[in-house]
């Protein structure tokens, strides 16, 4: 197995992100990898928001003005838990669509696009030695979310990419039998 598919298999998401996160050349190799995702018709329906240092703090205040405005029954206990996830990992980015109207390429596909882009960002990072998780949850895939992290109407947050150095035991992951999965026509 050469070294591209091993770090395909390998990849895990790592529980704990620690400092160092990637430099600024480090992660435009991988905005590099991200931006050869699949893109039909050449739209470019992705972005990114980079956040770090400071941008977590702001990134905290988005998240709990978001939860104490759209969440009904909000316990104090969520509210701590939303107000302290951005400073689960040193960077985060967020991983942006925004649809382009197009007579051949319908939104989802761009969507898709999308999320392989984020993908390879992971992948890129797994490469460099760095650990990511996405994560989605309550701040993706909404009309209201983009208000807080000023992003504009119709855009839409595919995810989160928490990113840093892997800290602590990897997950164990199961291994899968590829038969379980494949159906092959001959």
């Amino acid at each position: 197995m050469n070294d591209a598919l091993k770090n395909i298999t390998q990849r895990n998401s790592h529980r704990n992100l620690v400092m160092p996160a990637p430099s600024n050349k480090e992660m435009q190799y991988v905005y590099q990898a991200a931006l050869r995702a699949p893109d039909h018709a050449w739209l470019r329906p992705t972005s990114f928001i980079e956040i770090q240092g400071k941008g977590l703090e702001k990134l905290s205040e988005a998240f709990k003005s978001y939860a104490k405005e759209n969440i009904d029954s909000l316990s104090e206990e969520q509210l701590k838990k939303y107000t302290e996830a951005p400073f689960r990992a040193p960077m985060i980015i967020i991983l942006i669509n925004t649809p382009k109207e197009h007579r051949m390429v319908p939104e989802i596909e761009q969507l898709m696009s999308t999320a392989t882009a984020g993908q390879n960002i992971l992948l890129a990072l797994s490469s460099m030695g760095y650990g990511g998780i996405w994560r989605t949850g309550t701040f993706a895939f909404n009309d209201k979310v983009g208000k807080y992290l000023d992003i504009k109407k119709g855009q839409q947050v595919v995810g989160y990419l928490y990113v840093g150095t892997p800290e602590g035991k990897l997950k164990k992951i199961p291994e899968m039998k590829t038969k379980d999965f494949v159906t092959k026509w001959d």
